[in-house]
């Protein structure tokens, strides 16, 4: 990509209201960047229904600005996470039928995790506790009307995939109230992920410190292949 071009988020593609669900917007930028993994920062709320500009950076990145104002931004980067062994499918989803029966407070209808999507309208992330480990999770299986133009899960929702998990590991393991925010999200994806089967989203903590927890969050089959991989960096909103 040479010159910029101007994107517009759909409404439905939200994670609070207004705002563009982030994932979304980090795969989206991950697509019109040279490496193969990236880290993309988040410096202000990217908004649904109203156009953006996308460019490239002179580091292989890409950025969205609004006006003057610096949107976000991806960069090349390696996530630097030790990926624990993927909870079973059975095992994720009891998490989420757990999850779904006594959901924590503050929840919204978010593209990735909003309990009232359906498997056509979201991706239905509804993250867990795994019992006996450290770990949130869900089990899911996208609908046909998710997939792209070749079948498989645009790597787009697969950046969505690796992010809504975070925040569910920050409620459920760090005691976080509602409304974090992903501040940051470094993600490397691994193989194709296909539409109508079965996928296991989990998510785990790697540090907290005042408003900020790190997460990271992986993507596998039912049957435990890897498909992808990120860090996050979440942030509380001040009291």
């Amino acid at each position: 990509m040479t010159d910029f071009e101007t994107i517009t988020v759909a409404a439905p593609l939200c994670g609070y209201p207004g705002v563009a669900f982030g994932g979304y917007v980090a795969g989206v930028l991950a697509g019109r960047s040279a490496a193969a993994s990236v880290r993309v920062d988040f410096r202000r709320p990217v908004p649904t229904g109203t156009p953006v500009r996308l460019s490239p950076r002179a580091d292989g990145g890409a950025e969205l600005t609004g006006g003057e104002e610096l949107l976000a931004a991806a960069s090349p980067a390696e996530p630097a996470v030790d990926v624990p062994e993927p909870p079973s499918w059975d095992q994720a989803s009891a998490a989420a039928e757990a999850y779904r029966a006594a959901p924590p407070d503050g929840l919204v209808d978010c593209f990735g995790c909003g309990l009232h999507r359906t498997p056509a309208s979201g991706l239905r992330l509804h993250c867990g506790r795994v019992p006996g480990r450290d770990l949130v999770a869900a089990a899911w299986t996208p609908a046909p009307d998710l997939a792209g133009a070749d079948g498989l899960l645009p790597p787009e929702l697969v950046w969505g995939a690796l992010d809504c998990p975070g925040n569910a590991a920050g409620r459920l393991l760090d005691d976080r109230r509602a409304g974090a925010v992903t501040a940051s999200l470094t993600a490397r994806l691994l193989r194709p992920v296909p539409v109508g089967e079965g996928l296991v989203s989990y998510s785990w903590l790697l540090g907290s410190e005042g408003r900020k927890y790190r997460a990271g969050t992986a993507l596998a089959t039912a049957a435990g292949d890897l498909c992808a991989l990120a860090e996050a960096l979440w942030v509380q909103p001040r009291a």
